[in-house]
């Protein structure tokens, strides 16, 4: 649904994307995360054609240019701020821009706006102007989203409702680009991630191979663990010990399950350590910076 290739932004002479490339399929939930200032947002205003870009964006195999946004008539998107009018209705807001009713009542109702939608929009707090602006993107059912820091704001229940219509706006193969600091939120949804640092993408993969590969640590329990620590001392296995239980590698768990069974010791358990996914992110970015520094 999004090809992103080879892309270059510039401010002045100065290159603040590098040479991005991924892409979208229809019904995906892409996650674009990284620290600030890492080019998330100038990213997603490029694929709406809003900066000057070298390289190649498609959508739904429509060329995006700078002057040319033929290709984003079924794209919705909501961008730092969400795009309304202050003087008129929420209703009003959305009519603007609907092409079928039913659609544009069945958003309001999901988001719950109901109570507020027949009032000015200037009088909204932040989370209703969020509802509004996340229902004029989801709008006339579009092939592709692009969100930016869609919970900014939200409730904890709007934000479950937000994150359910994202799901079954999915389901329905639409294609989703979502930008957010809330990990914990994003991890919920998305079923590929994209990280970027400096403007270059560092890991493009889906969720269940990039859990695969960050579940580097396993939980070992025996019957005897201060054995154990010896048996893998002895082997020069590396671990580091808890209250109950050991922490050790990945890639020495069959090596200890054998030498464990050598020495006629029991194992009663052995799991794989579940990592925060914001935590991940944090020790990537910290390695990223770790090279650079050695550069």
């Amino acid at each position: 649904m999004l090809k992103v290739k080879d892309i270059d932004v510039f401010i002045g002479h100065k290159k603040i994307i590098k040479d991005v490339s991924f892409q979208v399929p229809a019904g995906a939930i892409v996650g674009l995360v990284g620290p600030n200032g890492a080019g998330k947002t100038t990213i997603m205003k490029t694929i709406l054609g809003l900066t000057k870009f070298k390289g190649n964006i498609l959508v739904a195999n429509q060329t995006v240019t700078e002057n040319n946004h033929l290709a984003l008539a079924n794209v919705g998107a909501l961008i730092e701020h969400p795009a309304i009018y202050p003087f008129l209705t929420g209703l009003q807001n959305l009519e603007l821009y609907a092409r079928d009713k039913g659609d544009m009542v069945q958003l309001t109702s999901t988001l719950e706006m109901d109570s507020y939608i027949n009032t000015k929009a200037k009088g909204y707090s932040l989370g209703m102007k969020q509802k509004l602006g996340i229902a004029i993107a989801l709008l006339n059912q579009p092939q592709l989203v692009i969100l930016d820091e869609p919970m900014n704001g939200l409730d904890i229940e709007a934000t479950i409702s937000v994150r359910k219509l994202i799901k079954h706006y999915a389901e329905q193969g639409t294609a989703f680009l979502i930008s957010s600091h809330v990990l914990s939120e994003l991890q919920k949804v998305m079923n590929q991630v994209v990280l970027i640092n400096a403007g270059k993408i560092i890991i493009n993969q889906s969720t269940a191979e990039f859990n695969r590969v960050s579940r580097q640590n396993y939980k070992v329990i025996t019957e005897d663990n201060p054995c154990a620590m010896q048996i893998l001392q002895k082997q020069k296995i590396s671990f580091t010990p808890k209250d109950d239980y050991l922490v050790v590698r990945q890639k020495d768990i069959f090596t200890i399950q054998d030498e464990l069974f050598k020495n006629r010791l029991h194992l009663q358990e052995m799991l794989p350590l579940e990592a925060n996914f914001e935590n991940i992110i944090v020790n990537i970015l910290d390695r990223e910076r770790g090279k650079n520094d050695a550069h």
